[in-house]
């Protein structure tokens, strides 16, 4: 058996070595060669010391040890070191313990000296000891830790199977009835009662769920395999259902647990994070995993402890998933066929516990990860790093291997523990927990199924599954590049691995975006993936020498419209402020600049992004794109232009623009409670009276009005390679007359079901500016001008096309000439440029009941041939005309000197 389990650990390594060295020599084999030296050495101390035990479980320890070793030294060799010495000492212990308990009889003598010094080990952690991960496990002497459930679970099942074995036939008697159910007397319930307590105290002391669980349920195992009753099962259960209800409403660190496992996706960069890792490299690996060396185990923290498992099946598979687990259940399933032929109820009793123990943890353990129950913190026997672990399943071994050795010496007449009456009964309960523990692991391989090949699609699209990112770091990523030739990012090698560089820092960054291998991608990175990304297309002689030699692929380079020289005019017109900027050229669709302050690196977000997260002013947001903004007197230019073109008014038109009038039964107020007595719309517009444009709206009508707005894009996202949100405004059938005056001035006032507005985007009226200076068509707006090869050649280039029609041409020109007018001689004259004619609207928006407004400037320029459209808002800065025009006037100059 020895040497059949040999190939597979040597094959195992081979990889390993392989994959890290491009070579294989015969040093690689020293390690697993030594290895299965001393299991050979251990198979002839058990030769010597328990000859009849199974021959089959020694095997299966080298197998699963082997294959641990293996997956440790692919995911940290120095940690590897350390666990073979482990496995040596470990190895060592199991011949100490076989020759040191000659019978496990003798051990039932000292029963409760054992369970004393189990609980002891168990609850010592609570006062001594440190928390890991959440768990307060680990004991620290010196520079070693350890942990002392692991040596106390053996102890508490020998001292178990000693009193039930002792007290079994008691146990299967009735004496008398409580809530109908037929019980033994209460001095011998008192063990099960003790053990529901230490569990739960185990689960609040220690904040262990998996230990709490696995505790109890073996000794649950044990009570069931010693009397059969189902009372003491029900029982059993019913108490721990209710020590684990009481403890998730009083505990918050039993509820995290539990809620991360009903959602791992609902905080997936916090608490989840660790569970969301493990099912994205679970659902990557598929059926026949990813390679050897060819995942992402390092996402994954805890991987060499608690996590282990979804290492090994990322790398090797479904396929290698369910053999570890069969090979699991074939061990545990030898374990009990040693306790059905066992000679003495307390070497049956001890194999069925030992079993439950080993069975009950690598079901906790594996269930936890592939998210079949909670998670816990505990390892998997043989596999997982940890000397605690690693010794105390030897020792485990020793002991079942003791239980199924009848090669001894009659057992002491004072031992009372033959237990010849009821061997069948017990044997056939034997056989129950197999069918038990066989079942737990059926469910482990279904669920690895259904996660590794049923909900691997969905896994991998899902938005926090940042694995391609990581994958594509072992290859170059084009550059991001300006339109006059700035590097906005680029890759550079980084070991055997490429790092995401961004030479202009936080320059553009909301345009740019990230890469991140755990926080995904946004921005450009993330809309030009597909051209940035390394990707061979073998499409030539080149291309397969290429992949044969393992040559990285260079990705594409995206050049932007963006223009370095406007973008820096834009930043810097926000320099110290809140706010955004965006300019388009309006006769293609171009754009110029698209700045938003506060900004970020997209170098730091790997090291900053929980700090980014919590910054005051949410620098990770686009305020150009990706936020609504009440648009202020900005939005008249609309309502300007749906009125005109209805043949509602002309700029001739005259209004009174009192300082408050009555529309709708409510007030409708001027900016500064200044009065202008009668005046044409033209005069109005350029001084932007409210009163007049509330009027103006409700003749032109709610659905008139809406209308206009979606002509402009209103109501639809925007086409932009990167995301953006739409602007608002209501449903018309739900608009008041007040409302309908207000959002004709750009004042979302509304409380119905649709959302009150008009709320806007920067870049929509960014738009709104270029379809007045486009003859009212808006061309369709873009940020990738072209892609080219490393080769300098442009793979494709985006042409201008129409997005949508806005206005007719004799509206827009209309319109244009009244921005002209706003600049010339009303609100906007801080806008004015020497020599050049510039049209523009200036807003000043409310932000709900406070005082603060927002400065709003929306431009296009030259008038007579506009180059170039922009709006800018200021967050809580004052007034358009005052604050926001000038802002805007620095960026046209910028743009109109860069052509």
């Amino acid at each position: 058996m020895l040497l059949a389990a040999a190939p597979v650990v040597l094959l195992a390594f081979a990889l390993v070595y392989g994959h890290a060295h491009r070579t294989l020599t015969p040093q690689d084999l020293i390690v697993p060669g030594g290895l299965l030296a001393a299991f050979f050495a251990a198979h002839l101390a058990v030769r010597r010391f328990a000859r009849g035990a199974d021959p089959l479980l020694l095997p299966l320890a080298a197998l699963l040890s082997g294959i641990g070793l293996a997956v440790l030294t692919r995911l940290d060799p120095s940690l590897a070191s350390a666990q073979v010495l482990w496995v040596l000492t470990g190895v060592a212990l199991m011949t100490v313990t076989l020759a040191a308990v000659p019978s496990l009889e003798v051990l039932a003598r000292y029963k409760y000296t054992i369970a004393i010094a189990g609980a002891v080990l168990l609850l010592m952690p609570a006062f001594v000891g440190r928390e890991v991960n959440g768990a307060r496990l680990w004991i620290r002497m010196g520079g070693l830790s350890f942990q002392p459930a692991e040596i106390a679970k053996l102890l508490l099942v020998l001292f178990f199977a000693a009193y039930l074995s002792q007290n079994r036939e008691v146990l299967s008697v009735s004496t008398r009835r409580v809530l109908g159910l037929w019980v033994p007397p209460a001095r011998h319930l008192g063990p099960l009662v003790a053990m529901w307590a230490l569990s739960l105290v185990v689960l609040v002391a220690l904040k262990d769920l998996g230990s709490s669980m696995l505790f109890f349920g073996l000794f649950l195992v044990m009570v069931h395999a010693a009397t059969g009753r189902p009372a003491y099962t029900l029982a059993g259960l019913a108490l721990f259902a209710a020590g684990a209800a009481v403890a998730y409403q009083l505990f918050g660190h039993v509820r995290v647990r539990v809620e991360t496992w009903l959602d791992p996706f609902a905080d997936v960069t916090g608490r989840g994070y660790q569970l969301a890792q493990s099912l994205f490299a679970l659902g990557a690996g598929g059926m026949a995993g990813v390679g050897v060396g060819r995942g992402f185990p390092q996402r994954i923290p805890f991987v060499e402890t608690d996590f282990i498992f979804a290492a090994f099946a990322e790398e090797l598979g479904l396929l290698g998933g369910a053999a570890v687990v069969v090979a699991y259940l074939v061990l545990c399933l030898r374990g009990l066929a040693t306790a059905v032929r066992a000679r003495s109820d307390m070497a049956a009793l001890t194999a069925v516990g030992l079993v439950a123990a080993f069975g009950l943890q690598v079901f906790v353990i594996v269930g936890g990860v592939t998210r079949l129950i909670p998670l816990t913190g505990i390892t998997l026997p043989f596999v997982s790093y940890g000397g605690s672990s690693v010794v105390s399943n030897f020792i485990l071994l020793a002991l079942l291997m003791r239980a199924g050795d009848p090669v001894l010496a009659p057992i002491a007449p004072d031992a009372g523990l033959t237990g010849e009456l009821g061997r069948g009964a017990l044997s056939r309960r034997a056989r129950q927990v197999a069918i038990l523990l066989a079942s737990l692991f059926v469910a482990l391989v279904v669920n690895l199924t259904y996660v590794q090949a049923v909900a691997a699609p969905a896994l991998a699209a899902h938005p926090a599954n940042t694995r391609s990112v990581a994958e594509q770091a072992s290859r170059p990523r084009g550059a991001i590049v300006t339109a006059d030739d700035v590097v906005l990012a680029r890759s550079v090698p980084d070991g055997a691995l490429f790092a995401r560089e961004y030479p202009e820092g936080a320059f553009a960054a909301h345009v740019v975006g990230y890469s991140s291998p755990r926080y995904g991608r946004a921005g450009i990175e993330a809309a030009a993936d597909d051209a940035l990304s390394s990707r061979r297309a073998f499409s030539t002689l080149g291309d397969m020498v290429g992949a044969a030699a393992g040559l990285p692929v260079p990705g594409n380079d995206v050049i932007l419209t963006i223009d370095s020289r406007i973008q820096r005019e834009a930043e810097a017109a926000l320099s110290g402020r809140r706010g955004a900027v965006v300019a388009v050229d309006p006769r293609d669709g171009r754009v110029l600049a698209m700045a938003s302050a506060p900004d970020f690196d997209p170098g730091d977000v790997d090291g900053g992004w929980d700090a980014l997260a919590a910054t005051a002013g949410a620098p990770l947001v686009d305020r150009a794109a990706g936020a609504l903004y009440p648009p202020g007197s900005t939005y008249k230019t609309l309502t300007l232009a749906g009125a005109l073109a209805a043949g509602v008014a002309s700029p001739d038109t005259t209004y009174t623009g009192p300082a408050r009038m009555e529309i709708g039964n409510a007030p409708v107020t001027n900016y500064g409670g200044k009065g202008y007595g009668t005046l044409d719309l033209r005069t109005a517009f350029a001084r932007s009276v409210n009163t007049v444009f509330g009027q103006l709206a409700v003749e032109l009508g709610p659905e008139r009005l809406v209308r206009a707005s979606e002509a402009f894009g209103v109501g639809e996202g925007l086409p932009l390679e990167t995301p953006s949100r739409a602007s608002l405004m209501p449903d018309p059938s739900e608009m008041t007359v007040w409302e309908t005056a207000w959002a004709g001035i750009g004042q979302p006032v509304g409380e119905h079901p649709s959302p009150p507005g008009p709320q806007v985007t920067v870049a929509q009226m960014a738009l709104v500016a270029a379809a007045v200076a486009n003859d009212g068509i808006i061309m369709r707006p873009h940020l990738v001008a072209a892609v080219r090869d490393p080769a300098g050649v442009e793979l494709s280039v985006t042409r201008p096309r129409e997005w949508r029609r806005a206005l007719d041409p004799a509206t827009a020109a209309t319109v244009r000439e009244l921005m002209v007018g706003v600049v010339e001689r009303g609100s906007g004259t801080n806008a004015r440029i020497a020599g050049v004619r510039v049209a523009g609207k200036t807003g000043t928006a409310e932000v709900g009941k406070a005082a603060t407004t927002h400065a709003w400037f929306m431009a296009l320029a030259p008038a007579d041939e506009p180059r170039v459209a922009i709006a800018v808002v200021l967050e809580n800065a004052g007034a358009g005309g005052r604050d926001a025009a000038p802002a805007a006037r620095r960026v046209i100059e910028a743009a109109l000197g860069a052509r």
